[in-house]
């Protein structure tokens, strides 16, 4: 168990494992959300919430229709060269 301090000004340092791990940055907001347990400190997005139907005019393909297979095909790929990037 990881504990820290809380200081005169009212603030809490979180460990640099845990920040690292969350990959959060000076500057990341945080809502505070107050539990029978205690405090639960959840990261606020940069970016407001968003659905497909609200960006798909972004994606720009001009060609036949793609079938799930192909789709699906298409991922697995893509997914296989990422993990072979990564080892």
């Amino acid at each position: 168990m990881t504990t820290t301090i809380l200081s005169s000004k009212g603030q809490i340092i979180i460990p640099s494992r845990i920040r690292q791990a969350h990959r959060w940055q000076p500057g990341q907001k945080f809502e505070a959300i107050d539990t029978e347990e205690g405090i639960l400190l959840k990261p606020v997005s940069p970016f407001p919430p968003t659905e497909l139907k609200d960006v798909s005019g972004c994606l720009q393909y001009h060609g036949p229709a793609k079938t799930i297979e192909e789709m699906n095909e298409a991922i697995a790929r893509a997914a296989g060269e990422l993990l072979h990037d990564r080892g």
